[in-house]
C-alpha cells in the first residue's frame, strides 16, 4: 500500500468520524485532493485508491495534466487565483471554478463558455477574514457581485469558498467558517444562490478540515496530508 493510499484512507475515515460526531452525513462532504505541483503518477496513485476529484491552481500545469489524464475519470476544480487572460483555458478544462471573485473574470468565462456551448459550476471566493494576502470579494460586496453574475447564463452559482487568515487557534478559524456559512444563508434567502440544491461551502484544508466539517463545509481542500510536501513550482500560471 502506497503512502498516498494510506493517507487517503486515514482522511476518509476521519471525514466519516467527524461528520458522525457533528450529526452530518459523510456523503455530503466531498474531498478535493489538492494536486497542484504534484505529478501525474501521484494523481494516478490517488485514483487507484478511489479519489477522482482534484484541485489545481496553475493553468499551464493543469492543462498538461488534463491532457495526460483525459482518458481517466479525473475531475478538476480550479481553486487558485484565476487571471482573466487564462479564462479561455479554464472554461475548457474544469468542472468547477471555486475562486470567482470579480465580475470581469465572470464575464470573460461567460464569453468562452458560450463559444464552447457549455455551462460551468462556480463558487464565489469571499475574503471572509479581510486578509490583504488573500484573494476574494469582501463580504459586504458579495451581494452585488452575485447579482451581476446571476445575469450570466452559462455560470451556475453553487455557493461560496474561502481561505481564512492563518491562525494557530482553531476556534478563531471556526469563526471565519461560521461567518461564511451565515453569509451563504443570507445570499440564498435573497435568491442569489439557488435554493433548489444544497449550497456548497468550500472551506477547510489539511490543518483545519475537521473544524470546517463541524461548521458546515461540503468541499474540503486537502493536499499536503495526502501527497506530502509540494515540489518546487515548475509551471507558473
Amino acid at each position: 500500500m502506497t503512502a498516498i493510499t494510506t493517507n487517503l484512507q486515514k482522511i476518509q475515515s476521519n471525514i466519516a468520524i467527524t461528520a458522525g460526531k457533528y450529526g452530518r452525513d459523510p456523503s455530503d462532504i466531498r474531498l478535493v485532493a489538492v494536486s497542484k505541483r504534484h505529478s501525474d503518477s501521484s494523481i494516478l496513485e490517488a485514483m487507484a485508491a478511489g479519489q477522482t476529484l482534484f484541485g489545481e491552481s496553475y493553468i499551464q500545469e493543469a492543462a498538461e495534466k488534463h491532457r495526460q489524464l483525459s482518458e481517466t475519470p479525473a475531475e478538476f476544480h480550479f481553486i487558485g487565483h484565476l487571471q482573466t487572460n487564462k479564462a479561455k483555458i479554464a472554461a475548457a478544462l474544469f468542472t468547477m471554478i471555486e475562486s470567482v471573485d470579480r465580475y470581469k473574470l465572470a464575464k470573460e468565462l461567460q464569453k468562452h463558455l458560450e463559444k464552447l456551448n457549455k455551462s460551468m459550476k462556480i463558487l464565489i471566493q469571499v475574503n471572509i477574514g479581510r486578509d490583504a494576502n488573500k484573494s476574494g470579494v469582501l463580504p459586504e460586496e458579495t451581494e452585488d457581485l452575485l447579482r451581476q453574475i446571476k445575469q450570466l447564463s452559462r455560470l451556475q452559482i453553487r455557493g461560496l469558498m474561502t481561505i481564512p487568515p492563518y491562525s494557530t487557534e482553531l476556534e478563531e478559524t471556526a469563526g471565519y467558517f461560521r461567518d461564511l456559512k451565515e453569509l451563504g444563508k443570507i445570499m440564498q434567502e435573497k435568491q442569489l444562490i439557488p435554493a433548489d440544491h444544497p449550497m456548497e461551502l468550500s472551506m477547510g484544508m489539511s490543518q483545519d478540515y475537521e473544524i470546517a466539517i463541524r461548521e458546515g463545509a461540503t468541499l474540503i481542500r486537502i493536499g499536503t496530508a495526502i501527497f506530502g510536501e509540494r515540489p518546487p513550482l515548475l509551471h507558473p500560471g
